[in-house]
């Protein structure tokens, strides 16, 4: 479609649904309240019959709405169904008599039985030919619900006869297995689906998906502030504390420690707090598994537009405070320097975002994926070869493989590397007056220095990678796993297995 036709189609579609005077309003979120809930309803209708797909799912379409809305919303779409050819499906809640009627066909169930499947005008003949007619001036579906309703009344005990709600679900479920209702309905739709034959249509491609994903991405991070805005301004005044305190820390025998533990707080407590953007991620993930299980889009364009969206954020989070902490601390000049320097920590906090998405992924919950998070990173500080040097670290599990796992430890001999090699300091040591940098790194730090600070550099942009793709082969392992999960029965046909008596089966 052309620019000017999907405009278009998104004018009237949110016509059709009432959203005119909301074209200008924010939809709102966890720090603004946005649009009201009716809206947001008829939003979210608006984004599924955007795309006229050939089947549609509504889950209770009207509520929250009042009678004269949900009449208004329910015609358009069942003008929209008949205009462009689609099956909507639809759950309603307390439909008034107006929407009723709009309905084509009907069907009710009653603890998991079939009361009626067929004609929603012929409902009502149904009741009534089965001694539950519906009384004058009353709401068909309100008849309908009341008659087999059995929420509020008292489980019957055994031996006593059945409550009437009960029985009057019996009766109807019998009486739809004898009739010929069923029949007529399974015809019925075999005619449909002949008829409707399903009609092809262009699809954007990969690249027009990832593009438009990008720029919403990039719009909904611009304007949450507590996606960047908020940590960028933490950022600055934590950077502001530490080079002051820091601040021209000299060649001094002291100026060693206090240039490794400035390094290590730069490494370590910035990239920390990445994960101050989980809320965010948990929101992103929430509209990513509803869009893609419409067919929108799939998890590699997902993944590619929030990558490169992020990107001129966390550079800006980088770069800024980065430089108030380095030069403020009077770390190494020259310009080549403090770009790895910003590059590394660019790389750092893009790395933990890509790890609290995975966690967004398997722990869904505010507060237990931050603690998730925290302690996945606390254990990664522990072995980075800063509070115990790597030829002390136990060698089973915190050696091989934690330590070499552990991204901060990448991160660190990078900037060691950076930062000491080239310069002299001022001994503390009897007959020696000067020590060099990278005699430093590798007898007090234990630096490897068999490689340069780009390959470590690149570890950590390839440790991003593999985050990145480690997510994508989480959420394809869950769309496997988890159907399998909900579709498991165990059987107890001999013995209770379960510790539950009289339990045969449950799923």
């Amino acid at each position: 479609m052309s620019t000017a036709e999907k405009l278009a189609r998104g004018d009237d579609t949110v016509r059709e649904m009432g959203l005119t005077g909301a074209l200008d309003i924010r939809i709102g979120g966890r720090s603004s309240k946005g649009i009201s809930g009716g809206q947001q309803k008829r939003l979210s209708i608006c984004l599924d019959i955007l795309t006229c797909p050939r089947l549609l799912f509504l889950d209770e379409p009207t509520s929250g709405l009042d009678s004269a809305a949900s009449f208004h919303v329910m015609s358009r779409i069942a003008s929209l169904a008949a205009r462009e050819g689609m099956t909507i499906v639809a759950v309603v809640h307390q439909p008034c008599s107006e929407v009723f009627e709009l309905f084509h066909g009907l069907c009710l169930l009653a603890s998991g039985s079939t009361i009626f499947f067929g004609p929603a005008s012929t409902a009502a003949e149904f009741f009534a030919s089965n001694g539950y007619p519906c009384p004058p001036m009353r709401n068909p579906s309100d008849h309908f619900l009341r008659t087999v309703n059995k929420d509020f009344d008292k489980e019957s005990e055994e031996g006593l006869p059945c409550m009437p709600e009960e029985e009057a679900i019996d009766i109807l479920v019998n009486s739809y297995k004898s009739s010929n209702t069923s029949e007529v309905a399974n015809q019925e739709m075999r005619y449909v689906n002949e008829d409707r034959a399903m009609i092809g249509r262009n699809r954007p491609g990969f690249v027009t998906k990832t593009l438009v994903l990008t720029r919403r991405s990039f719009v909904n991070m611009y304007r949450d502030i507590g996606y960047y805005w908020l940590r960028l301004a933490i950022y600055v005044c934590i950077t502001v504390c530490l080079g002051t305190i820091f601040y021209h820390v000299g060649y001094g025998p002291d100026s060693i420690q206090a240039r490794s533990h400035m390094l290590m707080f730069i490494a370590t407590l910035l990239t920390f707090m990445a994960i101050g953007g989980f809320p965010s991620f948990v929101e992103d993930m929430k509209i990513f598994r509803r869009e893609r299980l419409n067919g929108h889009y799939g998890v590699a364009a997902f993944v590619i537009s929030n990558t490169l969206s992020s990107i001129p954020y966390l550079l800006l989070n980088a770069v800024v405070p980065g430089a108030i902490a380095y030069y403020l601390t009077g770390l190494q000049g020259k310009i080549e320097h403090f770009v790895y320097f910003a590059l590394a920590l660019c790389a750092c906090t893009m790395l933990v975002e890509a790890l609290m998405m995975i966690v967004a992924t398997i722990v869904p919950d505010f507060l237990m994926g931050i603690i998730t998070g925290a302690g996945i990173q606390g254990i990664m500080m522990l072995t980075s070869g800063f509070f115990q040097i790597p030829n002390n670290l136990p060698k089973i599990v915190w050696k091989y493989p934690m330590y070499y796992i552990s991204f901060h430890k990448y991160a660190l001999q990078g900037f060691y590397k950076n930062e000491f090699s080239g310069l002299v300091f001022q001994s503390n040591l009897e007959g020696q007056e000067t020590v060099s940098g990278e005699k430093v790194i590798v007898e007090l730090f234990q630096v490897e220095t068999g490689h340069s600070r780009w390959v470590d550099l690149a570890v950590l942009c390839g440790m991003i990678v593999i985050y990145r793709l480690l997510f994508v082969v989480i959420i394809k392992v869950i769309d496997v796993v988890k159907p399998m999960l909900l579709g498991l029965t165990f059987r107890c046909n001999t013995k209770c297995i379960c510790g539950i008596e009289n339990l045969c089966s449950t799923s």
